[in-house]
């Protein structure tokens, strides 16, 4: 059996304005590029100013679009097999979409296996949905875009993303993908001991933005990196930071659209977008890596992270 692939996009604000334009395209390039079996989305975006009743039509639409040009589906199956929703979620306050499409050739959605969580457990929606990919045992995937302002929030959505992988004793066989907002804190050894996989960037920054990602009291000091929603995902190795875990070069997902294109960007280049494994699943990563293209430096502020695992190593118990 081959291996699956799993990646990440940010999208930068897809909308059904971008459908067909030079934008839309060039994410459609992107990730036809990357061939994923399984693909998790953020930033799908409605019209905010027209009733809430009318969102998440406009979002499926525009998802099921992405899926339509990609090769990809979409679409949930319930329990007995009936047709599902579309695979996304959002907090019902706020019209910002997470989702995951999938490669119907190479794996398939586990019937009744769709769930998604908005508020107040998330400030932008959290999609999940349980995979078949050739294990011997189903996967949980999620696709999380995390709180971009408080660091506090950001601490919570991680407790509350681990307990959607959590299972008695141990940790079920998943992957959560997404842009999280906020700089990992897996480590790796060094030749002068261990260190951060990311190094601290913004110490001399100074800007008023800096609150949103700094600790608490060390603004104007250390200048120290929130990573506090990573800590409590890596704790006592419930999950890895793939790229850490795999020791790959590092390589930034965000910081290459210069001042003026898109949103401002006061931070520079910076790893924001990540994949995290839970235990069971640890063992199956076989490579990670970020892509970058023409077509990806178009799509989006954000670079797609990938990531290939191994089915057959995927313990049969499930769990660990």
């Amino acid at each position: 059996m081959r291996t699956r692939r799993l990646a990440n996009l940010n999208a930068y604000k897809l909308g059904r304005a971008t459908i067909g334009t030079a934008s839309w395209k060039a994410r459609v390039t992107a990730i036809r590029e990357i061939c994923p079996d399984i693909l998790a989305v953020q930033e799908v975006i409605v019209d905010e100013t027209r009733p809430s009743s009318e969102w998440a039509a406009e979002a499926s639409a525009v998802v099921q679009r992405l899926a339509a040009e990609t090769g990809l589906s979409a679409t949930t199956v319930r329990p007995g097999g009936a047709r599902g929703p579309t695979a996304m979620a959002n907090n019902r306050e706020r019209g910002w979409y997470t989702a995951l499409l999938w490669n119907p050739d190479t794996v398939a959605p586990v019937e009744g296996g769709f769930r998604p969580y908005g508020a107040p457990d998330f400030w932008h929606g959290l999609t999940t949905l349980q995979f078949d990919i050739g294990a011997a045992v189903p996967i949980t995937v999620a696709s999380y875009h995390g709180d971009p302002f408080r660091g506090d929030w950001r601490r919570q959505e991680g407790i509350r993303l681990k307990s959607i992988f959590r299972t008695t004793g141990g940790a079920k066989p998943g992957l959560a993908l997404g842009d999280f907002n906020a700089l990992s804190a897996a480590t790796i050894d060094g030749p002068g001991g261990e260190r951060y996989y990311d190094s601290e960037p913004y110490r001399d920054q100074d800007h008023d933005d800096l609150e949103y990602q700094l600790l608490e009291g060390t603004i104007g000091t250390e200048q120290l990196a929130d990573r506090r929603q990573s800590v409590v995902l890596l704790r006592r190795g419930f999950m890895v930071d793939a790229a850490a875990h795999l020791r790959v070069p590092w390589h930034p997902t965000v910081g290459h659209w210069e001042d003026g294109r898109g949103d401002p960007d006061p931070w520079g280049p910076r790893r924001i977008d990540l994949i995290y494994a839970t235990r069971p699943v640890e063992p199956a990563l076989v490579s990670y890596f970020t892509h970058k293209s023409p077509a990806a430096e178009e799509a989006s502020d954000h670079l797609p992270v990938v990531c290939d695992i191994e089915p057959s190593k995927i313990p049969r118990t499930g769990r660990a």
